[in-house]
């Protein structure tokens, strides 16, 4: 990003083709790959046609430069002629294969943008003792945003290979780590760790643990707090741009909200109809960003179809309340339309979540003959419990005591693991695909 070109971060996870896709689509010029990917990594080169000069290696790769190379006869001061580059990150989306999000570069000097302001949106400066936690992984959007926003203003980073609970704790201690960016999964396990294992880390220093990516449950919200204090922030966002952000102070006096919006972001709930919505009102949250737009990549279409003059949507349902305050409801996508009610599943999994028992929770739509859908959750059991259907009695029952009757699952099905990507996100497509498979859903 001090170099005038695009950086893409690619997957680790993605299959050779996947790989190829993006280097193909988006066009690149060098592949630089680690040595532990190298049997994905080469072959996704080959088949994207890059030539051996363009592919770079951290460790041995057959047909692949090292990377050192790159730096051979090059002074280590800056070159003067350097201008901003930025990242374009590919998006999942909902269907088909995943486009870049690409912003115009513009030809400015590094020096004439803050590439850590970022940060300031959460209270966090330049060289005051900071140290920046990376606990997932960094081809994610945000995982990267903070940490390279984090290298640019002079902060250490400490990075995990591999995310476990326990090794964490033992991370923020040793290092004496000051913020992280974390989902609420991960708050999950680590509220799961016994208390002689929690107590026995000082995490005192953690001035900025800040989630989000996904819904948090409010009463894992409140236990971090509890346990973490107010160190404990809240932000929404999307890789296309802009956001808002809550304290734990906002959260504590809003409970559920994802925060006001960042001072260059504007939000807004529009209607089907194409009609901004009165605050407490249920819609489609779009956004506008005051520093410039972006296109997706070689899709005009997708562009444009998300958007309303200078607004764009990346499909979240929620509101905004009197003071400008947002909250989620949920994705539209994963909207369950049972005899014509809205039923949102993110409020149904923070229920399940609530009991000792389970894990983890996943809960969606499925058919229904006379209701067009009925809710179904996925269930993770906590270690040392057996998917019995005693069990599933008992998590329904405790449904009961907390939901409305027409939120409450109907069934609920038992899952070793449910499928999430390294950062926290649910792959819920998969879980709802064999039941959905042959029908057409109503959404």
């Amino acid at each position: 990003t001090q170099a005038g070109m695009y950086l893409v971060p690619v997957n680790h996870h993605l299959v050779a083709p996947e790989i190829a896709h993006i280097l193909t689509d988006s066009g690149a010029r060098v592949l630089i790959a680690h040595e532990r990917f190298a049997d994905t990594a080469a072959p996704a080169a080959d088949e994207a046609g890059l030539p051996p000069a363009a592919r770079h290696a951290v460790g041995p790769v057959e047909g692949f430069r090292p990377y050192a190379e790159l730096l051979t006869g090059h002074p280590g001061t800056p070159p003067a002629d350097r201008e901003l580059g930025w990242v374009m990150n590919y998006t999942s989306g909902t269907t088909g294969r995943p486009r870049g999000i690409r912003r115009p570069l513009g030809g400015r000097l590094p020096e004439d943008t803050h590439l850590g302001g970022f940060l300031r949106f959460f209270g966090i400066h330049p060289f005051d003792g900071h140290v920046h936690l990376v606990c997932s992984p960094l081809y994610h959007t945000a995982v990267l945003q903070f940490a390279a926003a984090s290298l640019h203003i002079g902060h250490p980073l400490v990075l995990m290979d591999r995310w476990t609970p326990e090794e964490m704790l033992r991370l923020v201690e040793t290092y004496r780590c000051t913020h992280t960016h974390m989902v609420p999964t991960q708050f999950h396990r680590l509220l799961a760790l016994p208390d002689e294992v929690r107590l026995r880390y000082d995490v005192s220093s953690m001035r900025h643990a800040v989630h989000g990516a996904a819904p948090c449950p409010e009463q894992v919200k409140r236990a971090m707090i509890g346990w973490w204090g107010s160190c404990v922030e809240e932000y929404y966002a999307a890789s296309e741009g802009g956001g808002t952000f809550a304290s734990a102070e906002d959260w504590l006096r809003k409970p559920g909200t994802v925060g006001a919006p960042w001072p260059i972001t504007e939000i807004a709930v529009f209607g089907d109809d194409g009609e901004r919505l009165p605050p407490d009102t249920v819609g489609t949250v779009y956004l506008r960003m005051s520093t410039g737009g972006f296109r997706y990549h070689k899709d005009d279409a997708k562009t444009e179809r998300n958007r309303i003059g200078d607004w764009f949507t990346v499909g979240d349902l929620g509101l905004l309340d009197e003071d400008g305050f947002l909250f989620l409801r949920d994705r539209k996508i994963d909207l369950i339309i049972s005899g014509g009610v809205n039923i949102y599943p993110a409020e149904i999994e923070g229920a399940l979540l609530a009991h000792p028992a389970v894990a983890d929770a996943a809960v969606f739509g499925i058919p229904h003959p006379d209701r067009g859908e009925e809710v179904k959750a996925v269930v993770e059991p906590a270690e040392g419990r057996e998917p019995t259907a005693e069990l599933a009695g008992e998590l329904l029952a405790h449904c009961a005591r907390l939901l409305a009757s027409y939120k409450r699952p109907r069934s609920i099905d038992f899952s070793g693991a449910l499928p999430r990507d390294p950062n926290g996100k649910l792959y819920k497509r998969t879980l709802r695909a064999p039941y959905w498979e042959g029908r057409e859903r109503p959404l």
